[in-house]
């Protein structure tokens, strides 16, 4: 489907792909994978969408469906998968072509800028949250785009949330708070409590020993992003007492369809800032300095 780019949330997958980070793009590339847009054409084979429809395009922009991660509902694993706005042309663009079955229609009560950042920061914070598992005690490392979205369905979920934030940083405190964090300081502190369950969205290394310290027994620390700095030797006893570390990678189809139903029931509401389309690099620098509450959206 040929797709008019109404709006596209900026990531910090984005920046890893621009700063290079990430090391195997299509080159030359259109970054951008939180894409809300009005169909504009349809190819021959589409069945499920309408030229006028609104959808959401995801980071995950096709797989084969016949390696063996397709076959077991691992998609997010596909040894053939392409990435929206990495191996596929993505949203920083006034259009965009994507795969009609990784598309998806999106809940009537969010605007286009409301609904950009749900598209990957609630979609991989909701995958991320789900393999933390059902704990009550949940630390969100990184209070920025995911977390402040991963923190109102964990509120809705029963939850108490713990942020940690850049030290010092009062305003990205304030604002977990504001969303019902019963605690929030700098990551190099240790929580009131153990935690139960620990999701790290920052992309520093040495937050992960941090984490598995704060975390009780039996715990998990969950690593939600794709890129992170080296993670420094630990003693074991940060890990003993079966506490559990993982990482997320990518998403499902699946992982969308469940977040898409249950983001309007909480509600989870998007905290964000536009810029213009040409103000892509304001955007991702603000990013990159730890500038923005919530997400940046460009708007075309």
């Amino acid at each position: 489907m040929r797709v008019k780019v109404r709006a596209c949330a900026v990531c910090r997958t984005d920046l890893h792909v621009v700063d290079g980070d990430l090391t195997g793009p299509k080159l030359p590339i259109i970054p951008g994978h939180e894409i809300v847009g009005e169909v504009a054409e349809l190819g021959p084979a589409v069945r499920r969408h309408a030229v006028g429809d609104r959808v959401g395009i995801p980071w995950l922009g096709w797989t084969c469906g016949q390696c063996g991660y397709c076959r077991s509902d691992r998609e997010n694993l596909c040894e053939r998968a392409r990435f929206t706005g990495y191996t596929l042309n993505g949203g920083y663009a006034e259009e965009v072509v994507a795969h009609e079955r990784y598309c998806f229609s999106l809940p009537p009560e969010y605007s286009d800028i409301e609904a950009a950042p749900l598209l990957c920061a609630g979609l991989i914070g909701y995958r991320s949250l789900v393999m933390a598992g059902p704990g009550r005690r949940l630390g969100l490392y990184g209070f920025g785009a995911a977390a402040h979205i991963v923190a109102q369905v964990a509120r809705h979920q029963g939850r108490c949330v713990y942020a940690f934030t850049r030290p010092g940083d009062r305003t990205a405190q304030d604002f977990a708070v504001s969303l019902g964090a019963v605690w929030a300081g700098g990551s190099e502190r240790m929580p009131p409590e153990p935690l139960d369950a620990a999701i790290i969205f920052a992309p520093v290394g040495p937050l992960v020993p941090l984490a598995l310290e704060a975390v009780d027994k039996g715990g998990t620390v969950v690593l939600g992003g794709i890129h992170m700095s080296d993670i420094p030797s630990f003693p074991y006893r940060l890990l003993w007492e079966e506490r559990r570390l993982c990482s997320v990678a990518n998403l499902t189809r699946k992982d969308a369809v469940e977040f898409l139903e249950v983001a309007p029931r909480v509600p989870v509401r998007t905290e964000t800032e536009t810029f213009a389309l040409a103000e892509a690099n304001e955007a991702l620098r603000r990013l990159a300095q730890g500038e923005l509450d919530g997400a940046a959206v460009l708007v075309p």
